[in-house]
């Protein structure tokens, strides 16, 4: 049975940006059996590595300002208290008093300057950024309903699931920030291959999933 995915545009962007990154693979693979002299075909999985890896450091952020303008507009007593003690500045408390923006746009806009920016690749710092639109342990969360999706075959854990994550985000960085090369080597690159590459999409896929389905219970 087909898990059903949110119906956001947010969602919607994610699913699109990893979609490229699969269309990557495929043009690797097709290429493959003619090995390119003037193209290494790795570099297509290479690609697609970091696309599927911007794709849900993309939908974080999104996500993130978007739960974050629902919240504040709502003005909720459920209101994650990480979101209730949020500081704002003052000159933005006074644009607010005169009414020249809503709290909720200035909330946005805060919370977008302090991280839109932010790397989120790494699982604590989306921990700590998603206690502001959630009290749950995402990755523990998470990682039950994956074990539940997979009808309790697999046991995996909030520990067992970041450290899959960490495995894909590292092997991103070294692709993206040494050109994948082999430490101490200026010539050979780590060996990469179709199934690693789509098994890292696959995995990407199915933890976003998990935690919009955690988010919106």
């Amino acid at each position: 049975m087909a898990i059903p995915r949110p119906n956001t545009s947010q969602f919607e962007a994610f699913t699109t940006n990893l979609a490229y990154a699969r269309k990557m693979v495929d043009a690797g693979r097709y290429l493959a059996p003619f090995q390119p002299g003037t193209v290494d075909v790795d570099d297509f999985y290479r690609a697609a590595w970091v696309q599927a890896v911007a794709a849900i450091d993309h939908w974080f952020h999104e996500e993130l300002f978007r739960r974050v303008a629902e919240l504040a507009a709502k003005d909720s007593p459920e209101m994650p208290l990480q979101l209730r003690n949020y500081e704002i500045p003052l000159h933005r408390v006074e644009a607010v008093q005169r009414g020249d923006v809503t709290l909720a746009d200035v909330v946005v806009e805060h919370v977008k300057e302090r991280w839109g920016n932010a790397s989120l690749q790494n699982p604590r710092a989306i921990s700590d950024v998603l206690r502001l639109v959630t009290e749950k342990n995402i990755w523990q969360g998470a990682a039950a309903q994956i074990n539940s999706w997979q009808g309790g075959r697999t046991a995996y854990t909030d520990k067992t699931l970041k450290a899959q994550f960490m495995s894909i985000t590292t092997r991103r960085n070294k692709i993206a920030h040494d050109a994948d090369l082999v430490a101490g080597d200026l010539k050979q690159r780590r060996p990469i291959t179709e199934p690693d590459v789509t098994d890292a999409i696959n995995w990407i896929d199915r933890i976003a999933l998990a935690m919009a389905h955690v988010l919106d219970e």
